[in-house]
């Protein structure tokens, strides 16, 4: 057996229980039939799900950094990286990342204004941002 698969913790558990059941098989331990026979069935048998309304869309989990993002970017004078970065403790790649992946779902992020500080650099200097917001507002679950 691998330990190392698509969950790793998982697959670690899943051994050492095996090697559980290996060790209590033997004639000695008959007394622990209904324990061994409860883990037999916990191991066979997957994590049930809620159950869902057929046609209902997914729910978001709330609480996020993504509805904090989302909520952020809503906002009429929308939200700067560095408002990001402090509201979810991201790094600055992290939230391009998101603003990047919110473009292939699809939502529109328009830039309202671009500050360049001057500086030796003109351009790029730091104390330079820029101002993001949802151009229109979409349902939270299209974010996904």
């Amino acid at each position: 057996m691998s330990r190392h698969g698509g969950n790793g913790r998982a697959a670690a558990l899943r051994m050492a229980a095996a090697g559980v059941l290996t060790v209590w098989d033997a004639p000695a331990r008959e007394g622990l039939d209904n324990a061994i026979t409860a883990l037999r069935a916990a191991l066979t048998t997957p994590p049930a799900r809620p159950a869902r309304e057929p046609g209902a869309s997914r729910q978001p989990r709330t609480g996020t950094k993504q509805e904090t993002v989302l909520a952020l970017l809503r906002r009429d004078e929308g939200a700067t990286i560095a408002q990001i970065i402090h509201a979810t403790g991201w790094q600055q790649h992290t939230v391009r990342g998101f603003l990047a992946g919110l473009k292939r779902h699809g939502v529109t992020i328009e830039v309202l204004e671009r500050v360049h500080q001057v500086g030796p650099n003109k351009q790029g200097a730091k104390g330079s941002y820029s101002i993001y917001r949802i151009a229109a507002a979409i349902a939270p679950a299209e974010a996904d």
